[in-house]
């Protein structure tokens, strides 16, 4: 029985570390959104979710994978683009996959057809896919689940590359979400305005093109001087997702 017990707990362990930023960073790009969100769209986003933030809402994506309801989510969390394809080349997943998810739930919200449960479902998934295709790891091009089949070590304890770009540079800073995402830079003007033009396509191909830095892990121990080098990136991709989520948004409530 014990044995069963902990086989099913590191399976458990083992889902929630292989999605998605951490929590923290998830509530980052919730908090970061807010900042750039207009007016009309901040009041109906308060409507429509009770009050609660974007941030707090940005997770409801990872907490509900214990529940079975909600598997045929599972493959909306990430993308895999072989390196030489361009994403039309690619076979489609038939459970759906990140770029197409957010195509549609952009679509849907769009469309003014939803009622409010679906609408704020739909603000949920929204919010956690944003984040997700800002990780590079969420835009494989290897065979190797996003990084989650690269074993490294973080300091002394295993661990694998996407859970080291998911949470462990994050959390090792100890700075909360509020902490971390006051401490980003605010975006110049021409930045904001690029970025929001941005589409979910330039998304995916600008965590594409980190590829090559992310897999720079040496003999796989990983510390302070992989932080050092990559951790800005992660800042600039958190950075970037709120800016945008809020840019989504404001094109959907705020007009």
């Amino acid at each position: 029985m014990k044995k069963v017990l902990s086989t099913i707990l590191l399976v458990v362990a083992f889902s929630l570390n292989s999605f998605g930023w951490g929590a923290t960073g998830h509530r980052v790009t919730g908090h970061v959104a807010n900042k750039y969100l207009n007016k009309k769209a901040r009041k109906a986003l308060e409507q429509l979710l009770k009050g609660q933030s974007l941030a707090m809402a940005s997770t409801w994506m990872d907490e509900i994978k214990s529940d079975s309801t909600f598997d045929y989510m599972s493959d909306w969390h990430w993308v895999t683009i072989p390196y030489g394809q361009t994403y039309e080349q690619t076979e489609k997943n038939k459970n759906g996959d990140i770029i197409q998810t957010l195509n549609r739930i952009i679509t849907e919200l769009k469309s003014k057809k939803l009622n409010e449960a679906e609408q704020v479902q739909r603000i949920r998934i929204l919010i956690h896919l944003i984040g997700d295709i800002h990780q590079p790891l969420h835009v494989g091009g290897k065979n190797d689940k996003g990084g989650n089949d690269v074993k490294v070590m973080w300091f002394r304890a295993d661990s694998n590359l996407h859970r080291v770009w998911d949470s462990d540079i994050i959390d090792d800073t100890k700075l909360s979400y509020t902490e971390l995402a006051e401490s980003l830079n605010n975006p110049t003007e021409n930045e904001l305005k690029a970025w929001q033009a941005a589409g979910v396509m330039d998304w995916a191909k600008e965590s594409q093109s980190y590829a090559e830095q992310v897999y720079d892990t040496g003999n796989g121990r990983l510390g302070y001087r992989y932080s050092y080098l990559y951790y800005h990136i992660i800042r600039h991709r958190l950075l970037q997702a709120g800016v945008r989520l809020a840019g989504v948004l404001n094109d959907i409530y705020g007009k």
